[in-house]
């Protein structure tokens, strides 16, 4: 009885493996590790996403980006965080105006609108509020912004919003011709850790999307 050499056995094994995996597996496999790549590709930029280009700590405007509102055109919960910060900021002499973000994203109601009714309800002059009510997402809050900036000869700006948006929105504004810092704007309310969870999974996503496609595609100059 002849036997097989260990080393000739092992090729044999190895080599019936691998014939084991198909082609739609190896395309599936491939696919798997494209979007884990991608993906984590989308969690570093956010770890190491810029929070400010300068050193400045009194800027030409506060800059707050939009969230929904509810059903009945109150804001919600974050929109009224994001006010109640930005407005302490103002108090705080951080920055003389406050340019407000957000068009009709996700209902019929005008971020910028609600959010310049809740700051002149909170004490900010009507004179100081600079609503922009048009953009749809944070590039085009970013955009927008930076432009009315420019028609008004402002250079810099305290950029607020949630903690959780903040990474994307120093990736996003990164790319725009001015001087920024960020500002996280607390929860009004204590948010849990699946909410917060939630949140951060989310933005992974919308970063994955911005990396991916909408930098190149949604291009928009101040």
């Amino acid at each position: 009885m002849v036997r097989t050499p260990p080393r000739r056995l092992h090729h044999r094994r190895t080599s019936r493996r691998r014939q084991r995996l198909s082609w739609p597996i190896r395309i599936v496999l491939a696919g798997v590790l494209l979007v884990l790549g991608i993906v984590t590709w989308a969690v570093l930029a956010r770890h190491f996403a810029p929070t400010s280009n300068t050193a400045l700590t009194r800027f030409d405007a506060i800059i707050v980006l939009g969230s929904p509102a509810d059903d009945d055109g109150n804001p919600g919960p974050i929109e009224l965080a994001r006010v109640t910060e930005a407005v302490h900021e103002y108090e705080r002499g951080v920055a003389p105006r406050l340019i407000l973000t957000g068009g009709p994203a996700h209902n019929d109601f005008v971020e910028a609108r609600v959010m310049a009714r809740a700051a002149e309800a909170e004490g900010i002059p009507a004179s100081a509020i600079f609503p922009e009510p048009k953009a749809l997402d944070t590039i085009q809050n970013a955009c927008y912004s930076a432009r009315i900036m420019k028609n008004h000869g402002w250079n810099s700006a305290e950029v607020v919003s949630s903690d959780w948006h903040l990474p994307r929105v120093g990736i996003i504004f990164s790319r725009q011709p001015i001087e920024w810092r960020s500002h996280a704007a607390p929860p009004l309310s204590v948010e849990s850790a699946a909410y917060t969870r939630e949140r951060t999974a989310m933005e992974i996503l919308k970063t994955v999307r911005y990396l991916v496609w909408a930098r190149q595609s949604e291009k928009c100059e101040p």
